[in-house]
């Protein structure tokens, strides 16, 4: 028997638990859970170097997020972690670094509520789905074994609302492609760190600059884009084309 090996990422340690136990009892399913983007990222890695890649990843929409004052989520930063060093803001940033870094493997974001702006962020991101987290567990299994023949899985009470967003965010683009052009090439490598979901220790690390000077590299690039959030630079910068820093190799990233 074929085995789908699953990875269950969510802050909320009682729901990341219960739901890899009520996966793990299915015959043809392997499932960990993971706290955090970091602790997720270490396990793939650990995973692939092993030979035993993972190919679901179900991950949190809100995870990294606490409510803002009056405003809606906004980004918490996550301390840096062991070898990796990644501080990763949210769920959606997390899928943009896996399908970078592991394109084989599959995302499913699941969500405590429908939002169509976060599900198309979450498709353009590189999500195969986005699934309502009280969603049955057949549906689940169901979305689960569809992405892995390459399906795009939405509820369907969001997918006009979806493509609506996707089509608006089309028109953006072209404002989005000039506010990331105003940056330095310095602030456009520490744009792409962000994106890759790089605290500012890891990014100090990896450009050779001393935490100060990126803190002030990226307040002069959210000043730039005109956001007051990593999370809504990131989010721009994806919209923009900007990818994530490479993180398989040691040298500092280059501006192409």
């Amino acid at each position: 028997m074929v085995r789908i090996r699953v990875l269950v990422v969510d802050d909320h340690r009682i729901f990341a638990e219960s739901l890899a136990a009520a996966l793990a009892a299915e015959p043809d399913v392997d499932v960990a859970a993971a706290g955090s983007g970091p602790a997720a990222l270490r396990c793939l890695e650990r995973a692939a170097s092993e030979g035993r890649k993972y190919d679901v990843l179900l991950v949190d929409a809100d995870l990294g997020i606490v409510a803002g004052q009056g405003s809606g989520p906004v980004a918490r930063a996550v301390p840096d972690h062991g070898e990796a060093g990644l501080g990763l803001v949210d769920g959606i940033s997390l899928v943009a670094g896996v399908r970078s870094g592991q394109p084989s493997v599959r995302c499913v974001v699941l969500a405590e509520r429908d939002d169509p702006s976060r599900a198309a962020l979450a498709l353009q991101a590189g999500a195969s789905g986005w699934v309502a987290k009280d969603c049955s567990l057949q549906r689940l299994l169901a979305v689960i074994r569809g992405v892995l023949r390459d399906e795009t899985h939405l509820p369907p009470a969001l997918l006009t609302s979806v493509l609506r967003e996707l089509t608006a965010a089309r028109k953006h683009r072209t404002d989005s492609e000039r506010l990331v052009d105003s940056l330095t090439p310095r602030e456009l490598e520490v744009l792409r760190c962000m994106v890759a979901g790089l605290g500012r220790k890891a990014v100090a690390e990896r450009l050779f600059l001393s935490p100060h000077t990126v803190r002030t590299h990226m307040q002069n690039v959210l000043g730039k884009l005109g956001v007051h959030s990593t999370l809504a630079a990131v989010a721009l910068a994806r919209r923009a084309g900007v990818g994530p820093a490479d993180l398989g190799g040691t040298d500092a990233v280059r501006v192409g």
